[in-house]
């Protein structure tokens, strides 16, 4: 949810005007993260550290910082400097300046910290450190993290920062990733991760030393006793919670290690930027380091990039490959858009078509996906199909499910993760469980994905994000090639993802004769397909003036049954995202069952009403619709007057195979909630209450 935004330049020099510069930009990259508040840390005029923090969007920080420019010696050049910055989605605490990150340990900012996650276990471990006289002014799960690094080093002040950060996250539970920055430690970052995103950037000015850097581990002798450093529950005592011993020496002596990085040659000039997203480092430099769950990463007094661990693992690649990023900024900007979510939608013809590319042979009719061929034997095998995902990604399964059961003929189980976890699912090893979030870093999904794997399932990832934690941790996957997606309210990434399991669905039919015909069908529609959405795109003004019909309005029913059944929940959930006005997404056959009390003529009604095996059955609940007052807007196929008659508005779009239907049905829904929410003065691409990367439960 949050966005950490960390820069470290040595002998790279710098004015102070640049560095606090270049930490709000990387800000700006990562605000559809959260946006409830922001700060930066920096070093202050003498040896000390100094916190800006304002409540509210990145842009008031920036105005708070101009405002006290005339302190801050803008002009002064540094060599050798970290700045550390972050933009909250709020979880421990109410958006205030005081509640912004960095948090602090004390008041004079001897430990700073940047937090994105949920430390679960922070009660326990406030609650010794109040008993140590530590007290508290936010009411953040963070500053436990800030206040116990400083406890730590009180207790060993001969410790590394690397150290000592190694001794703080052996205490915590929870999803976290930190960067931490001392003024007993100047010119050095930590930075660590277990559960949400985390990456390193690297910029020199000479070719980088590897491409892969080695893991440093701790000896095995050299090991922390768990026991004396976790918290535990005390069956026999009546306190709650108590610490064994105040925290133990946690100096672990090193196995010997190549794992640094720094440039070749004589030249050591060098900078790092810390990140959650590859958004806010792309602008500066393309060579980035994915970090995986527990490494700690550290820049030493020496500018020397090191990654550590505390323990070995048998899945561990003993190193970390340094990538070459494929995004382009071209991509994250709006161009000549108002909103990013205006961008997104236009982009869909362009982006369907690179989900398909060099996957789909529409001449000869041929679909692989380089992801899964490998396995797509043992896929056949299996007993049923698991879809599991949140939110949008979810839809998109639903959009998907009666496609994968005709042409696969396997059970097709779709589930929200949340429900899935709460409800313990048995899964077994002949299960083919595949996990869809656009981010890859989707909290519940990435919870349900390691419960499906510790049962030994075959784990399938649907994500947009190369180097995701699900990426990682999948047995194969599809990346669907959506591009980034800044906005808040996913659109291009829905569609993207419908095609990416429709073409899965293709694979898995090519070899029955009886499904050709079908397979056939569906291939040549998809080829159709980016100009019939260039089409749909071509009503925008049309559906503009629909907006400013139903804009003032209080609810919003979306109704459809059959392959757009998924087109209403998804467009029901786009008007609630980011217009705030309540919307129900209804099958319409379950109409009579309870929604028709809601209907009269002052209720906006939309009804998708496509010319598929439906139709009859639509049209059935359109008329019930009508004569209950009902004036509903109509989205059917073009020419298709028996239906538009009894529209009070009509949206026609192209005819498509009816599996695809829903790929066209679904933007209009996508461009009235923009148009609504421009209307209505919301907040387009920052909804209230939302953030992009759900990374936590």
């Amino acid at each position: 949810m949050c966005g950490i935004f960390a820069y470290l330049n040595y002998l790279t020099p710098k004015t102070r005007a640049e560095i606090i510069d270049l930490l709000i930009r990387g800000l700006e990259r990562l605000e559809y993260r959260g946006y409830d508040s922001a700060g930066i840390g920096i070093d202050n005029l003498s040896d000390g550290v100094t916190l800006i923090k304002q409540e509210g969007k990145v842009k008031r920080l920036r105005d708070a910082i101009e405002k006290q420019k005339d302190s801050l010696g803008m002009e002064r050049e540094l060599s050798r400097h970290v700045g550390i910055s972050h933009t909250r989605w709020a979880t421990h605490g109410v958006p205030s300046d005081i509640n912004s990150h960095p948090q602090r340990s004390d008041e004079d900012n001897e430990f700073i910290v940047v937090h994105n996650g949920i430390i679960t276990n922070y009660k326990d471990i406030k609650q010794f450190l109040m008993q140590k006289g530590y007290k508290f002014e936010s009411d953040t799960d963070t500053e436990i993290i800030a206040k116990l690094i400083r406890h730590m080093h009180t207790l060993h002040p001969s410790y590394t920062f690397l150290e000592l950060v190694e001794g703080v996250i052996q205490q915590l539970e929870g999803a976290f990733a930190l960067a931490f920055k001392s003024k007993h430690y100047p010119g050095q970052i930590v930075a660590t991760r277990r559960g949400s995103p985390l990456l390193v950037g690297i910029k020199t000015k000479t070719k980088l030393a590897t491409d892969h850097i080695p893991v440093f581990y701790s000896k095995d002798k050299g090991k922390v006793d768990l026991e004396d450093l976790h918290f535990r529950h005390r069956e026999d005592t009546p306190e709650r919670t108590h610490m064994t011993a105040d925290i133990k020496a946690v100096g672990l002596p090193r196995t010997n290690s190549t794992a640094e990085f720094a440039p070749l040659g004589d030249d050591k000039e060098v900078e790092y930027f810390f990140a959650s997203d590859a958004s806010a480092i792309v602008e500066h430099t393309d060579r980035v380091i994915y970090l995986l769950d527990d490494d700690v990463a550290s820049v030493g007094a020496e500018g020397v990039l090191s990654i550590h661990r505390l323990k070995r693992c048998l899945e561990d690649t003993h190193n970390r490959e340094i990538t070459t990023l494929k995004l382009e900024i071209q991509e994250i900007m709006k161009g000549s858009y108002s909103t990013f979510m205006q961008k997104e939608i236009f982009e869909q013809p362009e982006s369907v078509v690179n989900t398909m590319r060099g996957r789909i042979n529409f001449d000869n009719e041929v679909v692989v996906l380089g992801g899964i061929k490998d396995y797509l034997n043992e896929i056949r095998r299996c007993r049923r199909l698991l879809l599991i995902a949140c939110g949008t990604s979810y839809h998109s399964a639903i959009a998907t499910r009666q496609l994968l059961e005709e042409l696969t003929e396997l059970p097709v189980m779709v589930d929200l993760a949340s429900d899935f976890l709460d409800r313990n699912t048995p899964i077994f090893r002949d299960d083919v469980c595949f996990f869809i979030s656009q981010s890859g870093e989707t909290a519940d999904t990435l919870m349900a994905l390691r419960y499906c794997k510790s049962r030994n399932a075959l784990i399938v990832g649907v994500t947009n994000t190369v180097g995701s934690s699900i990426c990682r941790e999948s047995h194969c996957g599809v990346h669907i090639n959506a591009g980034p997606e800044i906005g808040v309210a996913s659109t291009k990434a829905y569609t993207s993802q419908m095609i990416s399991l429709v073409m899965f669905a293709l694979m898995m039919a090519e070899d029955r004769i009886s499904s050709q015909p079908r397979r056939s069908e569906i291939i040549q529609g998809l080829k159709k397909l980016p100009e019939q959405i260039k089409e749909v795109l071509a009503l925008d003004d049309q559906i503009k003036a629909i907006s400013e019909l139903v804009y003032e309005k209080m609810s919003m029913l979306v109704l459809g049954r059959g392959y757009n059944y998924a087109t209403c929940l998804e467009g029901a959930l786009k008007i609630k995202e980011i217009t705030y006005m309540h919307s129900e997404g209804i099958l319409a056959g379950e109409l009579k069952h309870g929604p028709l009390a809601l209907v009269d003529k002052g209720m906006p009604i939309i009804m998708i009403c496509m010319r598929d095996n439906t139709f009859v059955k639509t049209m059935n609940a359109i008329q019930q619709v009508t004569a209950r007052e009902g004036r509903p807007i109509i989205i059917c196929n073009k020419g298709d007057e028996e239906s538009a008659k009894y529209g009070s508005s009509v949206l026609q779009i192209p005819q498509t195979v009816d599996c695809l239907q829903g790929l066209l049905t679904v933007i209009p829904l996508q461009l009235l909630s923009y148009h609504v929410a421009v209307r209505r003065g919301c907040n387009v691409d920052c909804p209230r209450n939302l953030a992009k990367s759900v990374t936590v439960e």
